[in-house]
């Protein structure tokens, strides 16, 4: 009789043991999958099961959570969204996350394991701590004169701080609610339909995600290199590059909307935006030597993120010389994002070093302890100083004497450059309006910002449309909440 009930003990044994591996088989190797299985529910669920943490712009909240009470418990609010939309971006139950809600997740969303009170206690504990804030660079001052100045216009703008990097306002239009899709059931579904059908685009940010043909506000880069490669010694100097302007291998001759241009000099062709010496001066430079400009002032990185990834600005590898004349003055296959511009105006305006643009300043736990904070740090050294001295005297006279005088401020130097790109077959479409600038308050050592501002009025004339007309008013509006500080 002992003996069965020993066979049994260890049969039973033997199943308990089973058991045990078959947990561990699960709760260990097998966790991952099942986590990330589609008909799993338990993840969705105690996501959504505590408020989302905070993205603050000046220390305020400009989102929140609402208890709906469901199964899905907690759905994300945004407070001025359509203002903010391009910095948050969206946090839907039903479509994921997007720009910083979605590159800051976990610590929003509190499963950062930095949130956590002790190492490896999220895995252990399988459990979320709450959730942690985001404080962003954006200035809300800033970022309402921006939104305000497009006024529902399609476009864009974005400006920097040229001694840090931090990104101090980041504006799309037209915009729209993310709230709108931060649920689910047929509503969510409705809206998601009718942003995407719209033709205006209100859903793409055109700040970082979109490309533009730059126009003449890319001929600062293209004065840079000039200037750096010694292919131009004095500014005020003729450079006797003619009008009218064959370019190279061609019959076609390039026309100025500027009068005066015919050999003119470095100075007086940035001031009133002759395209026939810049393109002159862009194929004297070489394709090398562009090319080298134009990415220390970041075109062609496709692995720019602020933390959210930001569209690739072009500059093409291998062009004939008539190209290569065209892409001198934004045109040909050039294209930029706005942040890209502003990065060009910043490296200006600081002295020829470039700092890596930032969204986020840092992150918090839910009880306000520093998780993380970004450090300002230098995206490259794109031209000597004495060069970037030069090309910052070139934007001031634009302001004082060319054609931005719109952007002008009482008490403050600042330079810049309009550009107005052409687009379209047979250069048919409205052109894009451009304006790029900096401001330095008087008496102060340090520029306090500089801007880039992109307009494309479908609806206005060809002859109405222009980057002292449209955006230069918008840039200058920015540039004074800025100089504000």
């Amino acid at each position: 009789m002992i003996r069965y009930i020993r066979r049994a003990a260890a049969l039973c044994l033997l199943l308990l043991l089973a058991l045990l591996v078959n947990a561990v088989r699960i709760q260990v190797f097998e966790a991952h999958s099942l986590d990330n299985n589609p008909a799993n529910r338990r993840d969705t669920v105690a996501r959504y099961a505590q408020p989302r943490g905070n993205i603050l712009v000046d220390g305020q909240a400009v989102t929140g959570s609402k208890d709906t009470r469901q199964q899905l418990r907690y759905e994300r609010t945004y407070r001025h969204g359509p203002l903010y939309a391009p910095v948050t971006g969206y946090a839907s139950q039903t479509y994921g996350t997007t720009l910083i809600e979605n590159a800051e997740d976990d610590i929003l969303s509190g499963t950062d394991p930095r949130l956590a009170p002790l190492p490896f206690w999220n895995d252990v504990t399988r459990s979320r701590q709450p959730g942690g804030r985001v404080a962003t660079t954006i200035r809300a001052s800033m970022q309402r004169a921006a939104y305000d100045g497009l006024a529902g216009r399609r476009g864009a703008v974005a400006a920097i701080e040229p001694t840090s990097g931090k990104i101090l306002a980041l504006v799309s239009s037209p915009s729209y609610d993310p709230e709108q899709l931060s649920g689910t059931g047929q509503d969510v579904t409705d809206a998601w339909t009718r942003l995407n059908g719209e033709a205006a685009q209100p859903m793409l940010n055109r700040a970082i995600r979109q490309t533009y043909p730059p126009g003449s506000a890319f001929k600062i880069v293209t004065a840079a290199a000039a200037l750096d490669s010694r292919t131009v010694t004095d500014v005020d100097a003729p450079t006797g590059i003619p009008e009218p302007y064959v370019l190279p291998g061609t019959r076609t001759t390039l026309p100025n909307e500027a009068g005066g241009c015919d050999g003119a000099s470095l100075a007086y062709a940035i001031t009133w935006s002759c395209n026939t010496v810049l393109a002159g001066l862009g194929v004297e430079v070489g394709l090398d030597g562009m090319l080298d400009m134009a990415k220390r002032f970041g075109f062609n990185d496709s692995g720019l993120r602020i933390p959210s990834g930001v569209a690739a600005s072009h500059f093409d590898t291998r062009m004939s010389d008539d190209q290569l004349a065209l892409s001198s003055i934004g045109q040909f296959d050039t294209t930029a994002t706005p942040l890209q511009m502003a990065m060009v105006a910043s490296a200006v305006a600081g002295g020829g070093d470039l700092r890596y643009p930032y969204l986020v300043d840092r992150t918090l736990a839910s009880d306000g302890d520093v998780v993380s904070r970004t450090g300002d740090r230098t995206y490259r050294r794109v031209m000597n100083p004495a060069t970037a001295q030069q090309v910052r005297q070139l934007m001031i006279d634009v302001v004082t004497d060319g054609t931005g005088t719109n952007a002008a401020i009482d008490g403050a130097t600042v330079g810049g450059k309009t550009g107005t790109a052409q687009h379209g077959v047979g250069n048919s479409g409205t052109p894009y309006a451009w304006f790029i600038a900096w401001a330095q308050a008087d008496n102060t050592f340090r520029p306090a910002v500089a801007v880039a501002v992109v307009v494309e009025d479908a609806a206005a004339d060809r002859a109405d449309i222009s980057g002292g007309g449209d955006a230069a008013p918008i840039a200058r509006a920015v540039m004074e909440e800025a100089l504000r500080k």
